[in-house]
């Protein structure tokens, strides 16, 4: 029996023991084919040539630029570039001493796209491509696809493996899905991560990495209440003072701030604490720097050829050739980068205007008509509906915005409807309108009223974002506390009765950082925000008042529900011109919790001030500037006041209110 039962547990044990051998060989021929697969993934076939061709391989990004794969027991990288032109290419690193001669790269047909597999490559090492133009020069270019770069000034990529990246953010993702920015505030944080604060020291140790900044810009925002940030100058770009818009590295998260890993956390973190994140993205235009795209094989192939179309005379770049499928292609596939693989909420499109007319920034003669005489761009303006078809089309949720400071019809109009398919569009009408009407003495305001109104005439016609970006707190336009007229505490009440103006008006907002606390430096890259200021009483207060604005505008449906509903909006006065003040009704959708604003524009207070409403209710005053937590002088006022049967401002009924000078009242109904 004892011989039986050890021969039942050898058997047993026999069969176990194939099972694992037929287990491990079955694993190895997995891993084979898996090896094999992922080799062939990265591989350019066939069918990659023919999409790119066509402008259509929305995630080429998988396949040129350097990817980590393994080759049977090898492992390596693999690189692709794309240079039709070139006589030869090939990959220097350190890796192989940076030698010409040592990885000569295997040229693809019909689209000319270079490839070779190098074992000796690691995960870190800087790399170029040397390229042999037809004259028989060699010149040095940065991979165009590279995920991540070597830090400024050097310029060489770095290999890296961003196939691996940790994220938590599934909810936030989810609930984008069925988000409407039609439907939901918007306020936008403007920020330049390198200025906004900095640690003391030298180069690169003063620059907060992307997940310091995630952890304390959350902080502020939540403070703040901001619900979205928009980063300026995230892909890698070679001169500081360029702010981010002269782009070397359109798919490499800039290294000043860490790594591609680290651009993710910060993603992902902002997320979990329910923050959008949106990125500048600059299609327009690239700089003539050797290492990037310009004449990238020897050839103008990302540009067109002719510099009356290629050159930008003002800015001397190079413009983006939207003729070439492959140019559309390397574009397109960039942004559906950014939005799908580093799960950014949104891109905000740079100088749109001047991809769509050809003659921007161009004299008479500096400039070729299209095909029917006109100075309309059609390639862009074909570039555009193809973009964001695709990105949008893909991507629920996710937004395109276009700086656009033209009169161009529907951008934000479907592209099936001859519209451009953005689905927001900063309003710089307004931008212009407000600021240049902020900036006058309040005596003469009343010549100038319109400025304040004329916004309305046209609010309807795209979706709008109203800005107060970067561009209005450089090149001597002084800070936007330093536009206001008057001395101290008049510059102060000046600057929230226009932010009290800016959050009751229709559309999305942004202000760019250090305007919600009262900067009083114009904006320089080279320094962080003068923080030290909220030391001091009256920016604090201002910060608070700016702070119960933007809870103000996120909580009350009737300021962001109706935004492109002419119904939404209602002037009460428009033409107090010699008093300065303005009066209108924000209305929600169910009609519930409607808002009145009254905002005066002088330092005159008007203690006779009476204010027509269109009901007999109660109107519950819920946001008073002259409060004294904001720096007002704290006069006690009621809570509520009734509306009596007085027509006034060709309302049925009307109240009285004392409105203090430069005052703002907000009242609920």
């Amino acid at each position: 029996m004892a011989t039986k039962k050890t021969s039942a547990a050898t058997n047993r044990q026999t069969v176990k023991n194939e099972g694992k051998k037929m287990a491990v060989t079955k694993n190895a021929e997995t891993t084979k084919k898996t090896e094999k697969k992922k080799l062939e993934s990265y591989e350019i076939g066939e069918l990659d040539h023919y999409l790119f061709g066509q402008g259509n391989h929305y995630e080429i990004y998988k396949k040129l630029g350097a990817h980590k794969v393994k080759k049977g027991s090898q492992e390596g990288v693999y690189f692709a570039v794309w240079a039709p032109h070139a006589q030869s290419v090939s990959v220097v690193g350190e890796f192989n001493e940076w030698a010409v001669e040592m990885n000569v790269m295997e040229r693809q047909e019909p689209l000319g796209i270079y490839t070779c597999f190098v074992p000796e490559a690691r995960l870190g090492d800087m790399y170029k491509y040397c390229i042999e133009t037809y004259s028989g020069k060699l010149i040095f270019k940065a991979d165009p696809f590279a995920n991540y770069s070597e830090l400024r000034p050097g310029n060489a990529s770095r290999i890296t493996d961003i196939s691996h990246l940790k994220w938590s953010d599934e909810a936030w993702l989810t609930a984008r899905e069925t988000w409407e920015e039609e439907k939901n505030p918007m306020s936008i944080y403007e920020v330049h991560m390198g200025s906004w604060r900095m640690h003391p020291g030298e180069e690169e140790e003063r620059f907060y990495t992307y997940r310091e900044f995630a952890k304390v810009a959350v902080e502020y925002m939540h403070e703040m209440g901001y619900t979205h940030i928009e980063l300026m100058g995230i892909a890698e770009y070679p001169f500081d003072g360029s702010w981010g818009y002269q782009v070397t590295g359109y798919y490499a998260p800039t290294a000043r701030y860490g790594t591609p890993e680290d651009f993710a956390y910060m993603i992902n973190y902002f997320h979990r604490h329910k923050i959008g994140v949106i990125l500048d993205w600059v299609p327009a235009h690239f700089p003539k720097d050797a290492h990037g795209l310009a004449d990238f094989d020897g050839t103008p192939i990302f540009e067109y050829p002719d510099p009356k179309k290629g050159e930008h005379p003002d800015w001397g770049t190079k413009v983006f050739n939207y003729e070439k499928p492959e140019v559309k292609n390397f574009l397109i596939a960039n942004a559906l980068f950014w939005i799908e693989h580093f799960h950014v909420d949104g891109l905000r499109v740079d100088a749109v205007a001047s991809m769509l007319y050809l003659d921007y920034g161009r004299q008479d003669g500096q400039w070729i008509p299209n095909k029917y005489g006109g100075n309309e761009n059609l390639e862009a303006i074909e570039f555009f509906k193809h973009l964001n078809s695709v990105v949008l089309g893909r991507n629920q949720g996710a937004l395109m915005i276009a700086e656009e400071s033209t009169a161009w019809p529907k951008v934000t109009g479907d592209p099936e409807e001859d519209g451009l398919g953005f689905s927001l569009k900063w309003n710089m009408g307004w931008m212009h309108d407000f600021t240049e009407y902020m900036k006058l003495d309040p005596l003469f305001r009343k010549n100038s009223h319109y400025q304040m109104t004329f916004s309305m005439e046209y609010a309807y016609a795209e979706h709008y974002i109203l800005v107060l970006s970067h561009d209005e707190v450089v090149h001597l336009k002084c800070s936007m506390i330093n536009k206001m007229p008057g001395l101290g505490a008049d510059k102060f009440k000046n600057l929230k009765a226009g932010y009290a103006f800016m959050m009751c008006h229709p559309g999305k907002k942004l202000l760019f950082m250090g305007q919600d606390f009262g900067q009083l430096r114009e904006w320089s890259e080279e320094r962080e925000l003068d923080w030290f200021l909220l030391e001091e009483k009256e920016h604090q207060e201002l910060k608070l008042f700016t702070s119960d604005l933007l809870k103000l505008y996120r909580t009350k449906k009737a300021l962001y529900e109706c935004d492109d509903d002419p119904n939404g909006f209602t002037w009460v006065n428009k033409d107090d011109t010699f008093r300065s003040i303005f009066s209108f009704i924000r209305t929600s959708a169910d009609g519930k919790k409607n808002l009145l604003f009254v905002g005066n524009f002088t330092p005159v207070a008007r203690d006779d001030y009476r204010v027509g409403v269109p009901r007999r209710k109660q109107y519950k005053l819920i946001l008073n500037s002259d409060d004294k937590k904001y720096g007002g002088d704290g006069r006690r006022r009621p809570e509520v006041y009734k509306a009596v049967k007085k027509e006034w401002d060709g309302m049925p009924y009307s109240f009285a209110y004392k409105l203090p000078a430069y005052g703002i009242a907000i009242f609920e109904f």
